[in-house]
């Protein structure tokens, strides 16, 4: 048995013309030199200390866009591929195999920005063997949110058979679909989901809580109130009269391609921009992040929106494309988590 502390620093893209990559380093920071971060005033702030490195050289993989660990008690950890595949193999770096665990691409539709885009153990993993995945598929296109179940923790396969899914939802069209879901500090199981696609919101989709679309969904997977999952108590639109998704954890976002927790418990969510800014929420409970009303803190479209603004939640950090800085497609955040075998 040997304990390893690995510090994680992962940077996941889907540009908007559909390319898609994944950084992962697994080593500690060298020095650098000092990077001076412009704001949106145009004022300075911060400063990044970050090397990216190839942490795997003898690994490759096909439009990877997750990569992350089970936390069973083994070494290993896992990419999801936008095809449809997750891959297995040791955390080390000079690991020269990788296996597949999940091979799910006959029911994945992708390409653009569809495809398999996220995936989270149950935080009992290693006792119960399930796993949640977020994929798109075609004939209808629907966004799928779903569980499998390994036979084992230390299974090295899955089978795709062992599939349930939890909900499904249409999807307008091919673009912003979302796709992140992981396990909250709370137990719950946390998606985000786009606005539906096009451009502009042209249903209106993140201000409508009766759609499921432009949210930060929370649901109970421990739960089967609603057939595979329940809708937590305090959920802020549970038991509403209104024709609400119970399900909406917070709403008015765009396409929030990644989301994290940090360590104090806090929902960062980088929300990707329309055309002229990109913004970082701290999301909390039952808030309206704005979009299709505002771009960042710039009035947008209001359009068939009666809501006030001093009731939306402003972005806490925000840029412009002006330097060339465009989609803020990745969560960026760093992890020390002891691993054991």
């Amino acid at each position: 048995m040997f304990s390893k502390t690995i510090v994680t620093f992962v940077i996941s893209l889907i540009a908007t013309s559909g390319v898609s990559w994944l950084v992962a380093l697994a080593c500690k920071p060298e020095k650098q030199a000092d990077a001076i971060v412009a704001d949106t005033t145009g004022s300075t702030s911060g400063t990044g200390l970050t090397k990216v490195v190839n942490a795997y050289p003898k690994l490759t993989f096909d439009s990877p866009v997750e990569y992350t660990y089970a936390n069973d008690g083994t070494n290993r950890v896992f990419v999801v591929e936008q095809a449809g595949r997750i891959r297995v193999f040791e955390n080390d770096a000079n690991a020269a195999s990788v296996a597949t665990y999940l091979d799910i691409r006959s029911k994945v539709a992708s390409g653009g920005e569809m495809g398999l885009l996220g995936l989270a153990f149950h935080p009992d993993f290693k006792q119960n063997g399930l796993f949640y995945v977020n994929y798109t598929k075609s004939n209808p296109r629907e966004t799928i949110v779903s569980r499998f179940k390994a036979s084992s923790a230390d299974a090295s396969t899955v089978d795709p058979a062992s599939e349930v899914i939890l909900f499904r939802f249409d999807q307008p069209y091919a673009n912003h679909n979302g796709g992140k879901v992981l396990f909250g500090p709370d137990g719950y199981l946390y998606v985000s989901t786009g606005d539906g696609g096009s451009g502009g919101d042209p249903q209106n989709n993140g201000q409508n809580r009766a759609s499921w679309l432009g949210k930060i969904l929370r649901v109970d997977v421990n739960s089967t109130d609603k057939g595979q999952y329940g809708i937590p108590a305090d959920n802020p639109f549970k038991g509403n009269t209104n024709g609400y998704r119970e399900e909406i954890f917070a709403y008015g976002l765009r396409n929030p391609w990644r989301i994290s927790f940090d360590e104090k418990g806090q929902l960062w969510v980088g929300d990707v921009g329309q055309n002229a800014i990109e913004e970082v929420d701290i999301v909390t409970k039952g808030g309206n992040y704005g979009w299709r009303i505002k771009e960042g803190n710039a009035d947008y479209n209001a359009k068939d929106n009666t809501v006030n603004a001093a009731d939306l939640k402003a972005p806490i950090w925000q840029y412009s494309h002006d330097n060339g800085n465009v989609s803020i497609t990745g969560a960026m955040y760093i992890v020390v988590q002891p691993m054991q075998r």
